[in-house]
């Protein structure tokens, strides 16, 4: 089930070529569209990404949950059911999930912590280690 708020911004997203206003204005969002882990059903979660500057077909996703103590149901679904489609704008194209791992995964969270100070806040209100998603596309022929 998409909560309300969910649903305005995925509504929002859709209607105006992936442009949103607050609290999301001028953020790089995705559409995110997982299958459910237990369900197996379509879920669709709109999250502020962070682009690959060396492999444009690779964008980063991160699952703060606004610094929640455990991880979000997208993230979830991600771990059972890799294969999912990302939304960026009006270009909608399926992608493969990795979850990154050590420093990898610290170097990408620092730079987004950096553009978008609230993660850094995120990652102080939760013991967990926020987990960083490489959203791959995978279709032939892909950028």
């Amino acid at each position: 089930m998409v909560s309300n708020f969910n649903q305005r911004i995925i509504d929002e997203f859709r209607g105006n070529a992936g442009k949103v206003g607050p609290p999301f204005e001028g953020a790089p969002i995705v559409l995110l569209t997982s299958k459910g882990a237990k369900s197996g059903r379509p879920h669709t979660t709109p999250l502020v990404y962070m682009h690959d500057e060396e492999n444009r077909d690779r964008i980063y996703v991160f699952a703060s949950m606004g610094g929640a103590p455990k991880n979000p149901a997208w993230y979830h679904n991600l771990r059972a059911n890799p294969e999912a489609t990302a939304e960026v704008g009006t270009d909608r194209y399926p992608v493969r999930a990795t979850i990154t791992s050590g420093e990898e995964r610290d170097r990408l969270f620092e730079k987004q912590a950096s553009r978008f100070p609230q993660f850094g806040q995120y990652q102080q209100n939760t013991k967990r280690t926020i987990p960083v998603v490489a959203l791959e596309r995978t279709e032939a022929g892909a950028g």
